[in-house]
């Protein structure tokens, strides 16, 4: 089965990104979308979705709001329309529930009649002479074979969970990865000794789901290699650093730069809720009142080398400290490893391969309007670009932002106004504003 229709853009992959493009591309006439999607369902982060769990960023960073405030498809609207707007009023917090963010993507989704998934985009070929994009898709139930045609695409296929290299499929009885967490609870959760791997927002909430539910004596470690559970840094001084501004500022530098200014920025995307980190610790003290020799153990400067299984079918962990540069083991019954997540160029793109920009290490290279092929403005990274725009790059607030460039460079012009300049700090020497017809028709 073929199409002959020519989409303007199909976008690959509906994470909360591209389903944001999907929502925003939709009101312009003339525009002809199409987004795939292999998984069966939209579910975001269903291996995390605890019940009291929030977005770190305030609820304008919606799919939509930053770039149309007046969309049917905001927060605010699907709060009104399913009879929760005033509750969330009174409630007066700007954080929404993860869980609340899944159904609202949801509601958008089945508003919009071209968002499709089990679609499986095996190969993509360009026709230089019509100056298209051939997508051969297939049906993951029906295993039905299409080839759809368009010219432009819009990678939002995310990123995988983050294994280290040493954990092999024999491991895998007792050892998952935090974005299953929820799947193997119950399981994980007869165990009598649960170790918890990682420094970041998922580790902690995982840490402290466990702390809550354990049976007094039964032992639960946390390992983080930085030398502290830290919080992520949210004064408003910092915020600034997720402007438009200083995306161009950190664009413009040379790599080797950028590359060393990254490593030095975990706390602005990888830290751990404030007041998480402290009910953790209140929890902590509550239970030592009554178990005053807890086996509940947090154990910063530990960087996990490997591990091995013993011969009663447990894990024996082995650990660097990263301070006494000395090595020291621990056996544990399950491993949890909140590791973070890997970009990688989907396989489906080995025949353009040639046409994208990318690093030397396999990284893609995009422009300051996030396309990455080499001078053409037709194909667009979503939460790919990390290593060239930076941290903000997975922030759900900068994705309508991200959007509204994509769409204004696809259209030649601005159909959504797009700030330039926003925050009361300059981040180069001679403050930078980039001109709209560069940011929307400039391929470097």
């Amino acid at each position: 089965m073929s199409t002959e229709i020519v989409y303007d853009i199909i976008g690959v992959g509906i994470g909360p990104f591209n389903l944001g493009l999907a929502a925003l591309t939709q009101p312009i006439e003339g525009l002809n979308c199409l987004f795939i999607d292999r998984k069966k369902e939209f579910n975001w982060h269903a291996g995390l979705m605890f019940d009291d769990a929030t977005l770190q960023v305030p609820f304008m960073a919606d799919l939509v709001t930053m770039a149309d405030p007046s969309s049917p498809f905001s927060f605010l609207n699907y709060l009104k329309e399913v009879d929760r707007l005033y509750k969330f009023y009174i409630r007066e917090d700007f954080f929404i529930l993860r869980k609340e963010y899944n159904l609202y993507c949801q509601w958008v989704l089945k508003q919009l009649d071209n968002c499709r998934f089990s679609q499986d985009v095996v190969n993509i070929a360009f026709d230089e002479t019509a100056q298209v994009y051939n997508l051969l898709v297939q049906n993951t139930i029906t295993d039905e074979a299409s080839w759809y045609t368009t010219k432009k695409i819009v990678l939002g296929v995310g990123n995988t969970p983050n294994m280290p290299a040493f954990v092999k499929p024999e491991h895998k009885t007792y050892v998952c990865h935090a974005s299953d967490y929820l799947l193997h609870k119950k399981e994980f959760s007869e165990r009598d000794s649960i170790s918890v791997i990682g420094s970041g927002q998922s580790a902690a909430e995982i840490f402290n789901d466990l702390l809550q539910q354990r049976s007094a004596g039964s032992e639960l470690n946390w390992y983080s290699r930085p030398d502290r559970f830290f919080p992520m840094e949210y004064s408003k001084l910092t915020l600034e650093l997720t402007s438009p501004e200083y995306v161009d500022h950190y664009h413009a530098l040379p790599a080797s730069k950028r590359e060393s200014i990254l490593k030095g920025q975990n706390s602005l995307y990888k830290g751990i809720n404030y007041d998480l980190i402290n009910s953790i610790y209140d929890t902590l003290y509550q239970q030592s009142v009554d178990e005053e020799n807890m086996s509940v153990t947090l154990s910063p400067c530990s960087e996990l080398l490997t591990i091995e299984e013993t011969a009663d079918k447990r894990m024996r962990l082995h650990f660097y400290h990263t301070q006494q540069e000395r090595g020291f083991t621990k056996v544990t019954d399950a491993v949890i490893f909140a590791t973070g997540y890997s970009y990688s160029i989907p396989k489906c793109l080995d025949n353009i391969r040639s046409l994208i920009n990318v690093t030397e290490n396999g990284k893609y290279l995009a422009a300051r309007n996030y396309s990455i092929d080499k001078g053409k403005n037709s194909i667009f990274i979503q939460n790919g670009e990390l290593n060239t725009h930076g941290f903000v790059t997975p922030d759900l607030g900068m994705g309508a932002y991200r959007n509204a460039i994509i769409i204004n460079t696809i259209l030649g012009y601005e159909y959504y106004k797009v700030e330039k300049r926003i925050a009361f700090q300059n981040f180069t020497a001679t403050p930078l504003v980039s001109e709209v017809s560069e940011l929307f028709t400039s391929p470097n």
